[in-house]
């Protein structure tokens, strides 16, 4: 449990250790965040129309309170309203971050090797052609996607509980949503040294306490207005350096036979 608690604050530290990367290096925070301010505009409208008429779509999604009393009805379409924004809201947080990578891939390619560059130098490159990459990273991204949805509509039918579903489950929403968003984070280091999405887990899953920290602590800096653009460049480099000293740092990468990459 001790343990458990030092890898967790430790991934806490690997975002703070990124963010101080990018303040001493401020072109790269400048570069990387072109991407996330395209993919923050298109969210943004999508959020800003979701809230504009939350109060009809949760009429429409409680047609089984059109015959209760006001106040009841009321503060059921409240409930759903709540439950829904926040589901959206969680799916927004996994996805804006998928997105992004996708969207800005040489960007922060650039910066995870300029933070690998400042502390000895990065691995090289697997030897992939560009099309099968960016065949991966489609890939990838929509299979987070369809995750996310589905956690999103759990968490969303939970927000009903009493007490529970405005309590617990935005913290677990938080815990999820924070080892899921490290995932993506760490991929742009993990596919440098050849692992892909299977191998990625399972490592995550070993470390799984550096892993929630290092997450949880980007989600809960993202959820501060523009804090997922400002923050962005940092939590690509503080994912780096979490990959490069924790995650691989003494593990040995060879050459498997479909000429991918394994971790040894």
């Amino acid at each position: 449990m001790s343990q458990a608690f030092k890898d967790l604050f430790s991934g806490v530290g690997y975002l703070f250790r990124g963010l101080g990367w990018v303040a001493r290096h401020p072109l790269q925070w400048l570069f990387g965040l072109i991407p996330a301010l395209i993919v923050l505009v298109v969210y943004a409208a999508a959020l800003g129309a979701l809230a504009w008429n939350l109060g009809d779509i949760a009429g429409w999604l409680t047609p089984f309170a059109d015959g209760w009393s006001e106040w009841p009805r009321d503060i059921m379409r409240v409930v759903a309203g709540i439950a829904l924004f926040g589901a959206s809201l969680f799916l927004a947080v996994l996805t804006f971050t998928a997105l992004t990578l996708l969207v800005g891939d040489p960007f922060y390619e650039n910066i995870s090797e300029k933070v690998e560059d400042s502390q000895g130098g990065a691995p090289p490159e697997p030897d992939v052609p560009l099309m099968t990459q960016i065949g991966r990273a489609v890939k990838d991204t929509a299979l987070l996607g369809l995750v996310a949805l589905g956690f999103a509509l759990v968490f969303f039918v939970c927000g009903f509980l009493p007490v529970v579903g405005q309590t617990v489950v935005p913290v677990v929403a938080a815990f999820v949503s924070g080892y899921f968003l490290a995932g993506e984070l760490t991929s742009v280091a993990l596919e440098r040294r050849g692992l892909l999405r299977k191998d990625r887990f399972a490592l995550m899953r070993r470390n799984r306490g550096l892993v929630v920290g290092f997450g949880v602590a980007t989600v809960v800096v993202f959820l501060i207005p523009l804090g997922a653009v400002l923050a962005m460049p940092g939590a690509v480099a503080g994912a780096t350096l979490l990959v490069r000293e924790r995650l691989v740092a003494d593990s040995l990468v060879t050459n498997g036979d479909d000429g991918s990459r394994v971790n040894g």
